[in-house]
């Protein structure tokens, strides 16, 4: 029987519910104000879930030994019941005080409740795991929850819940990739970790690839270590990273739009020869507007206008000579220098036509992400460890961008079409104007596109 036709055949529960027995808990969990209460100790849900988690028990208990109460294949089996113990367990609902039954032989481990448990995980570290992919930190959400649901968790168990998902995590930073993207964006996130007792501000470097039918993917999360200098922007680390990419599967990479990134165009070159750095133009412009005071940025940014929409090379070099001339130019002669410093890594942004460049212009498709993450990650002082700041990040990825990706992979399961087909985050979000752009890419660089 599949999942929809149990949901069909399935009682709803107020079928199953007596009026008397809900009019009983309602005066039960009515406070001394005549306020009603629903979760805490006592409360009208504790109740219940006491109910059903001890029936559960006791259904557990009749399985390992095999019979039911007081039957009398009981006798002379060399196991019964030996009573109960009380336990209290922290729920979804709050605190929860159950009679837990034993067997006289000590042979009886519940699954439901295990042994030495102080909670019933489930909803509750669903809803852990949420609070902290929305930026709480530990010490938040242990005051959430006793503040909220009556809930008494430690920090260590908050902690260790989370620690949960780091074999998603890992999963996911090893998973297959494309053997192609034509274009990939590279852009830092700058977070506060805790390295060797001192506490240093640290990028954690994101990819974000488009794939051949436009889709936008995040390909991984990099953090440096010490070693690797203060930025992590060394060429020992970005051959590290475009390994990483190599060994999950990509072959090729036709334009890796970045903000300067210093090693990563020697590392890519290394690895994927063929593959064209593109400077971004939006950093660019606003490198260069930097030392410009805010009374002439407007007059500076409409020469600056002229470099980077000149139809080619040469006159955009013409465009930069004329700005470099008149008065602007010579009293912000650092804006002039910034484009020259770049000049190789942004000249082939012209050689396209409208519909490549507008995609290449700026990164702004993972600097909308992070903007996001920022809002996250701005929360918390410090991070303890490298892997806390790639497993906060993934989670708020997976919260910020990853609906449509359930909702197919949930279609997948129904229909059982596209089976083994990879997860992907940021899934669904398309680039738009893409049929154009990808036709004029695979003009531009024939043969490489699959």
């Amino acid at each position: 029987m599949s999942e929809s036709e149990r949901e069909s055949t399935r009682r709803p529960i107020r079928e199953l519910v007596d009026d008397r027995l809900l009019d009983e808990l309602l005066a039960r969990s009515r406070d001394e104000a005549g306020g009603l209460r629903l979760t805490g100790e006592g409360s009208m849900l504790g109740d219940l879930v006491k109910a059903v988690l001890e029936r559960a028990l006791e259904a557990e208990l009749t399985a390992h030994l095999g019979y039911d109460k007081h039957a009398a294949a009981g006798y002379g089996s060399g196991n019964s019941r030996n009573g109960k113990i009380s336990k209290t367990v922290q729920t979804g609902v709050g605190p929860v005080r159950l009679a837990v039954p034993r067997d006289r032989a000590g042979t009886f481990e519940p699954v439901l409740v295990p042994k030495r448990a102080g909670r019933v995980s489930g909803g509750l570290d669903d809803m852990v795991i949420s609070l902290y992919a929305h930026g709480m930190t530990v010490r938040d959400i242990v005051h959430h929850l006793d503040q909220v649901y009556g809930t008494r968790l430690s920090a260590e168990t908050v902690s260790r819940i989370t620690e949960q998902v780091m074999e998603e995590v890992k999963a996911w930073q090893r998973r297959p990739l494309d053997p192609i993207y034509p274009v990939v964006f590279l852009d830092a996130l700058m977070v506060k970790v805790r390295d060797d007792h001192v506490v240093h501000n640290k990028p954690a470097y994101l990819a974000v690839g488009i794939d051949i039918d436009g889709d936008k993917h995040v390909l991984g999360i990099w953090v440096p270590k010490a070693a690797d200098g203060p930025t992590g922007e060394g060429a020992a680390f970005w051959r590290g990273v475009v390994a990483d990419l190599r060994n999950r599967g990509v072959h090729d990479i036709l334009i890796a739009c970045c903000d300067g990134l210093a090693g990563f165009e020697d590392a890519s070159t290394t690895a994927c020869p063929r593959t064209t750095v593109q400077s971004c133009v939006v950093h660019l412009i606003r490198t260069s507007l930097r030392p410009v005071p805010r009374k002439h940025r407007a007059a500076v940014a409409a020469e600056l206008r002229k470099i980077y929409t000149a139809p080619d090379a040469d006159a955009a070099l013409d465009a930069l000579a004329a700005f470099a001339g008149t008065d602007l130019g010579r009293r912000y002669p650092q804006a002039v220098r910034a484009w020259e410093a770049a000049w190789e890594r942004f000249i082939p942004f012209l050689a396209f036509t409208p519909a490549v460049r507008k995609l290449l212009y700026t990164t702004n498709s993972i600097e909308s992400l992070n903007y996001q993450l920022r809002k996250v990650t701005k929360a918390r002082g410090h991070f303890p460890t490298d892997d806390a700041v790639v497993k906060l990040l993934w989670l708020a990825i997976v919260n910020i961008e990853d609906k449509r990706a359930r909702q197919r992979a949930a279609r997948t399961r129904q229909d059982g079409a596209r089976t083994g087909y990879p997860g992907r985050l940021i899934e669904g979000t398309k680039t738009y104007g893409w049929a154009e752009a990808l036709n004029e890419l695979a003009a531009a660089y024939p043969g490489r596109i699959q």
